[in-house]
């Protein structure tokens, strides 16, 4: 076996789909593989007689799945009516398409894992959300979020990656039994001392199990993971998307967010926030 195979581990009975990031040795001599997650944010190790190799898989399939493929579905009808949902409430005036111009909230999103941030960018815009996207490795993320944030002013920052909880030590509220946490709390930090408020600066953070409680009182306004389940790697496609395309002087309600992800309450969770969408007019006559 060698790094970039991809496996699944048998005494689990294959249940995730894995690629092979590092080997090493462990003390005792074994070999162990680092891997990671191709549909989840998730990051494990297994010794290499423990693992399957499996046919290379097409990544952008494995992750729109039936249930994956649903909710963008619904995410891009609802896209073809935000416009006529949003007029709601402005002058009639305003009403027509001739006179006035939707603009949603622009994304940052910080990734750990480039080929998922690249399939991300292609999910926001389809949605019609302006996004840029910088893949940084999670221990990284917190030197340059406060430069990035600088350079791209963005309304949402999403900071995320893989993460996992090491089981075997126990405790669920010691950040340093995650092999993430701690990194995306930094970086929510430091994003946190750029801009404190939650309705100028709307924050999704974490990956697969991560410490939820943590990065919430970091200054997240969304994270996960409450259950300290996986995550699928679109998830916070899905809570951005929300944000992004819900008026300014509307408060989306959380049951409204967590119905919208793939993995639900256990998955995600955060506090009440405004939407991001704007009204401007007139269109330009150039």
């Amino acid at each position: 076996m060698k790094v970039g195979d991809i496996v699944a581990r048998k005494s689990y009975n294959k249940d995730i789909v894995f690629k092979i990031t590092d080997i090493i040795v462990d003390e005792n001599g074994k070999k162990i593989a680092i891997l990671k997650g191709v549909a989840f944010r998730i990051i494990a190790d297994a010794e290499l007689s423990d693992l399957e190799i499996l046919k290379p898989p097409n990544i952008r399939e494995i992750l729109m799945d039936k249930n994956v493929e649903s909710i963008l579905y619904r995410s891009l009808k609802k896209a073809k009516d935000r416009d006529r949902r949003n007029m709601r409430g402005l002058p009639k005036s305003a009403q027509q398409p001739a006179n006035v111009y939707g603009v949603p909230g622009k994304v940052l999103q910080i990734d750990g894992d480039k080929e998922y941030l690249k399939i991300c960018l292609d999910v926001y815009s389809q949605l019609g959300i302006p996004a840029v996207g910088v893949a940084i490795q999670e221990t990284n993320q917190y030197k340059e979020v406060k430069n990035l944030l600088e350079k791209h002013k963005p309304d949402i920052l999403v900071i995320t990656g893989h993460d996992a909880l090491h089981v075997k030590n126990g405790d669920l509220k010691n950040i340093n039994n995650y092999r993430n946490s701690y990194n995306f709390l930094k970086a929510v930090k430091e994003a946190r001392k750029w801009q404190p408020d939650l309705d100028t600066l709307v924050i999704f953070a974490g990956a697969c199990q991560s410490n939820y409680e943590a990065l919430m009182k970091a200054g997240a306004n969304y994270a996960s993971s409450p259950g300290r389940i996986m995550i699928h790697a679109l998830d916070p496609v899905f809570i951005v998307e929300k944000i992004a395309c819900s008026r300014i002087d509307v408060v989306v309600p959380i049951e409204e967010i967590l119905d919208q992800t793939i993995t639900g309450v256990k998955g995600i969770g955060g506090f009440e926030t405004r939407g991001k969408f704007r009204w401007a007019m007139p269109r330009s006559l150039l």
